[in-house]
Parts: structure tokens; sequence; C-alpha cells
């Protein structure tokens, strides 16, 4: 898979995994909505990154990625710092 966005120093391009959460009375909650951490699959890292590869699953700070979109794909940044654990 080609991925259109480079990562520079201690930065990783990630996917984020789509989870919904359904409320008791029957209303989804989209993921945005809950204040826990997220989790993504990295497309690419920067030279800089040590912790994680291309093909890991990630848990991540909700509120600290840059969201970009390329084509029809969104596409996260986050810096090395604020991915908490890998998922395995």
């Amino acid at each position: 898979m080609s991925v259109p966005i480079q990562p520079l120093a201690d930065n990783v391009v990630a996917e984020q995994e789509q989870a919904e959460t359904k409320t008791a009375s029957g209303l989804y909650l989209p993921d945005a909505a809950k204040e826990k951490p997220k989790t993504a699959k990295v497309v690419a890292v920067g030279p800089a990154v040590k912790a994680v590869k291309v093909g890991d699953r990630i848990l991540y700070r909700g509120y600290s990625s840059t969201d970009v979109k390329m084509g029809s794909t969104e596409y996260l940044i986050i810096k090395q710092e604020d991915i908490l654990a890998t998922v395995k």
C-alpha cells in the first residue's frame, strides 16, 4: 500500500480504526464523542521513530493527532510521544 504522506522526525501516519458504541437506549456514539484513548493502524513512520513499525495497531491520545484527508482516505499524524501502547 502506497501512502501519499511521508512523516518527518518522530511522527507516525496512521489510519483510525472506526469503533462506535451503542448506548443502553440504542443510540450509537461515534468514537469522537468519547474521551478515551483511540486505536489506529500505523501506515508510515518517520526516521526517528523507534517504538512502532508499519502495520502495528496503536493506542494513542485522542486529542493529540492531526487529521489529514488525501483523496477518500483519512490519515492521522501522531507524534511518537502521544502513542500510549501497541495493541496485539
